[in-house]
């Protein structure tokens, strides 16, 4: 495949930025990739790695000249990092974003924008439990969604190029507006990982049950739970925080259903409990029918990392 971009610039270097380096190389898709992350640790470590052509110590350094810039930096640190940068962004450059939040995103990055500059907002719905720059591989996009959210007056030449780019890394590619974006992914990804940050916590604070006994007995439920709940801290703060309405909105809901199971079971109500839990089995076929899952016992996740 030809490459569709001269330069990309990645901002912040951990899994997603790791795992799009890996799948552009894989295709072909950049003549040349660079690097920056604020931590000279991560720096070393992409450098030793060899994850980015260049990692420069300097965020202006490895923007300039590119013609796309992709910010993979918690959501929280998305507009103080756009204003670092913009005034040596290049001419018809495009810049997008990885955030798993997009209106708030949106909101602080467009007032720093120069003119000239495209910004197309984009959600990879990818990633594992893992994080830093050793934890990225070239498959993690493969046959999953990306959401690109243009803003207004994005550019469709500019939105094509983009769309081309993620379908080359291997993502499935859709458009969606910020809010509608905020409350999809409060439904399927933000309010499922409190829920599991919650169910570990409550494991944690139960005394009657042991450290011991959770490790040793965990079935698949909470041992799933567990893998959720080891995601990266300073994200997922940053995305409660900056999707707040859409997250609480969910969360009201998800709590009036929970009241109606606990009510099903203290009266003894099975053909609710049965009704609801084969409403419920359903989704599960759904996923795995549209290949975003399988059903094996690893959950389709025993796929090769690079070192």
């Amino acid at each position: 495949m030809a490459h569709i971009y001269d330069r990309v610039a990645l901002i912040g270097l951990g899994l997603i930025a790791s795992s799009m380096f890996w799948a552009m190389k894989r295709k072909g898709l950049a003549g040349e990739v660079t690097g920056f992350a604020r931590s000279a640790e991560t720096r070393h470590i992409a450098r030793e790695i060899g994850l980015c052509d260049v990692v420069y110590d300097d965020i202006r350094e490895a923007v300039r000249g590119a013609d796309l810039v992709v910010l993979c930096v918690p959501v929280g640190a998305m507009g103080p990092v756009m204003a670092q940068i913009a005034d040596v962004l290049a001419p018809g450059a495009t810049v997008t974003d990885v955030g798993s939040v997009k209106k708030d995103v949106i909101e602080k990055i467009i007032p720093h924008l120069p003119e000239g500059v495209h910004f197309i907002a984009g959600h990879p719905l990818a990633g594992t439990e893992h994080s830093g720059p050793r934890a990225g591989f070239a498959e993690l996009f493969d046959n999953r969604w990306c959401l690109l959210v243009p803003v207004a007056g994005s550019d469709p030449a500019a939105i094509a190029r983009l769309r081309s780019f993620w379908e080359g890394i291997g993502s499935n590619v859709e458009e969606m507006d910020a809010d509608h974006h905020d409350l999809v992914v409060a439904v399927t990804s933000h309010a499922p990982h409190l829920i599991a940050y919650t169910m570990v916590g409550v494991a944690d604070d139960l005394s009657r049950v042991t450290d011991g006994e959770v490790i040793k007995y965990s079935a698949g439920g909470f041992r799933d739970f567990t893998r959720i709940a080891a995601s990266d801290p300073t994200m997922w703060r940053d995305v409660f925080l900056t999707n707040k309405e859409a997250t609480l909105e969910i969360l009201g809901r998800f709590t009036e259903e929970l009241f109606a199971l606990q009510r099903a079971i203290r009266q003894g109500d099975g053909d609710h409990l049965f009704d609801y839990f084969t409403r419920t089995r359903a989704i599960r076929r759904g996923i795995i029918e549209a290949g975003q899952d399988t059903d094996a016992a690893d959950f389709g996740r025993g796929v090769g990392r690079k070192p």
